[in-house]
């Protein structure tokens, strides 16, 4: 079952760690979340682009892991 979630008025927040990267971004509409428990992520330079859609939970989880430095860069 395929389902479409509406991301027109989604409000996209830029990664803390952006800025000084050369533009390697990544955005999340975190309101979203909150609506439908699926948090998307997209390419900041791509606006446009693809959207993939994570499991809030399974956000969360990466997200604490990134924070907490369990995955390392490769």
């Amino acid at each position: 079952m395929k389902s479409t979630i509406d991301l027109s008025a989604a409000a996209w927040v830029k990664s803390s760690y952006c800025s000084g990267n050369g533009g390697e971004c990544v955005e999340f509409a975190p309101g979203v979340a909150a609506a439908s428990g699926v948090v998307p992520v997209r390419d900041s330079k791509e606006l446009r682009g693809p959207v993939l859609a994570f499991a809030a939970g399974g956000w969360a989880g990466f997200v604490s892991a990134l924070a907490a430095g369990e995955l390392a860069a490769r």
